[in-house]
């Protein structure tokens, strides 16, 4: 285990490229524990292709597509309308390749964790556990608990995006997809997600500075009739993404500061601000029932306590959050894989470390 102090340093010292989320083994290509994907092998970032990831046991796919490392600004100008004060100062940032997914995480995708879909679907029709279903299974039985009441509140669930998880869950979704499939995915930094977002541009929006073209582009408060909408039904950005603005704001691996970006904490090339307390880790995009201000590409957002105000468990759950209608999140993988040490010492970086005693499975 490593302190968040050493950790920090680690990240300081050039490791954040490799951050968290993947179970402590060893996946190669060429063995049975990497699923067999086209297109989604790639040694140099001009070999990079859009691939479509598949959840064995299933019928759920997730669409990845790469995004080209580059240089940008993060943050916003002080000349841009209804900036926040947790925007600045504007940075220059590097960033290594990576795929993102397509659109927010959905529930069909999340479910199978979630809910132990796939582990259900070997036992009914019998067909023995893999390699990878073996790996995947120490993150997915009783993980999470059960929930305690609808966590989609009835705005739907077939190709909705996921909500109501914490980032905790959203990590260890990512462990175990990672398990399921052999590659290493992951949350975005807060960095990744904000480049991404632009696709390339300096402009409020990844469309322009105008917000009455908000609709166009995304679910928010005046267009998605007070629930979140399906993904992928607004226009994308110049980089293929859709919903990057609206429907459900995403977890990013960030601590968040409200005072803005510390710089002093944060390398130019792959940075993360490692958290070191539970609140306020960042959410970006805004959602459904946001503000066009707060749908804009530099627009952060802070997790609060008040996410888990109606929390009737105590304590409270480490997976769910009552209050958090509009948080969701989408995944990443980077090109360049980790090593193993790097994958060790990331997964535990945020303090206080979430723990629960193990439910048995219910069947």
């Amino acid at each position: 285990m490593y302190a968040v102090s050493d950790l920090r340093k680690l990240v300081a010292s050039g490791i954040a490229a490799s951050l968290c989320v993947l179970p402590c083994v060893k996946l190669h290509a060429q063995d049975d524990r990497t699923l067999a994907i086209k297109n989604a092998d790639a040694k140099t970032p001009e070999d990079m292709k859009s691939y479509v990831e598949l959840i064995e046991h299933s019928n759920v796919k997730i669409e990845m597509l790469p995004i080209p490392g580059g240089v940008f600004k993060m943050g916003s100008p002080e000349s841009e309308a209804d900036r926040g004060d947790d925007e600045g100062p504007e940075h220059d940032v590097t960033l290594s390749p990576f795929w993102m997914a397509k659109t927010e995480i959905t529930w069909d995708a999340y479910d199978i964790w979630m809910s132990d879909l796939d582990v259900f679907n070997r036992d009914v029709n019998k067909i023995p556990a893999g390699p990878r279903d073996e790996l995947a299974d120490k993150y997915q039985k009783s993980q999470p608990t059960k929930p305690y009441c609808d966590m989609s509140f009835g705005m739907g669930t077939r190709g909705y995006p996921a909500i109501c998880m914490t980032q905790h869950a959203a990590r260890t979704y990512c462990k175990w997809l990672s398990a399921k499939t052999g590659r290493y995915y992951r949350l975005p930094t807060e960095a990744e997600w904000e480049y991404a977002c632009r696709a390339g541009t300096t402009t409020a929006y990844s469309f322009g500075d105008d917000p009455s073209e908000l609709g166009e582009h995304a679910w928010f408060a005046d267009n998605s009739s007070e629930k979140y909408q399906r993904v992928g039904k607004k226009k994308p950005n110049p980089w293929g993404l859709h919903d990057m603005h609206g429907n459900v704001a995403e977890w990013v691996l960030d601590q968040h500061d409200p005072a803005g970006y510390l710089l002093d904490k944060l390398r130019p090339k792959d940075p993360l601000f490692v958290p070191e307390t539970l609140y306020p880790r960042v959410v970006r995009g805004g959602g459904w029932n946001s503000t066009p201000q707060q749908c804009r590409s530099a627009a952060r957002e802070g997790s609060t306590e008040d996410w888990i105000a109606q929390d009737p468990q105590f304590p409270v759950s480490i997976w769910y959050l009552t209050d958090a209608l509009h948080v969701g999140f989408r995944i990443v993988r980077p090109l360049n894989e980790p090593t193993q040490e790097e994958k060790d010492m990331f997964w535990d970086y945020s303090e206080p470390i979430q723990k629960e005693r193990p439910v048995p499975l219910e069947r």
